[in-house]
């Protein structure tokens, strides 16, 4: 029962990053918005390459936002309004890429530039190939990110589209659902 009342009105802003594991996030963004939540996605290019924007669209009821200067956008500042008007921004799947982008403070699109300007709570759901995510590296930006606040919802062991095994799978949805409704604070 909290899982329905914790979502219910929620701005969610789901960010999607490139990688196999975009299938999940469709499915994670119809699970918000059967929750309650308004769900409004931001692509990477990269994410584009797995899973069509319209599959969000008829998923959310919203365009899904891609580019950093949108001329279509209020006063070109699109990326500033997304960031004040989130209550929780979630990534998933967040790439090795983007948690560096994020770790480092490095903006080169819309998704990593709204999570700079943004206040609202953070929460970043990992998907990588196992032997990236048990890099130094990928583990120091995790650390870090993790110094700084943020949430996880760690990746889970299992095979991997390329054939390996260990851990870099996406959390499942109901799981990343459930561990957020359950732990996770939110002041609407």
């Amino acid at each position: 029962m909290r899982k329905k009342t914790f979502f219910k009105d929620l701005k969610v802003l789901l960010g999607v990053t490139g990688g196999i594991a975009c299938y999940k996030a469709a499915e994670l963004a119809r699970c918000l918005v059967k929750l309650g939540a308004d769900v409004q996605v931001v692509m990477t290019s990269a994410a584009s390459a797995f899973i069509a924007p319209i599959t969000f669209q008829a998923l959310t009821g919203r365009t899904v936002k891609r580019e950093l200067l949108d001329e279509n956008s209020e006063s070109g500042m699109g990326h500033i309004a997304l960031s004040k008007w989130s209550d929780l921004i979630l990534i998933a799947p967040c790439t090795a890429n983007t948690m560096a982008q994020f770790s480092t403070g490095a903006c080169p699109d819309l998704l990593t530039t709204i999570w700079l300007g943004a206040k609202c709570p953070k929460v970043i759901a990992p998907a990588m190939n196992q032997a990236m995510w048990k890099n130094e590296i990928t583990q120091r930006n995790y650390n870090e990110l993790k110094r700084c606040g943020i949430f996880f919802c760690d990746p889970e062991y299992g095979e991997q589209a390329c054939g390996d095994v260990g851990p870099g799978r996406m959390m499942s949805p109901d799981k990343i659902l459930e561990l957020l409704s359950k732990n996770f604070p939110i002041n609407k």
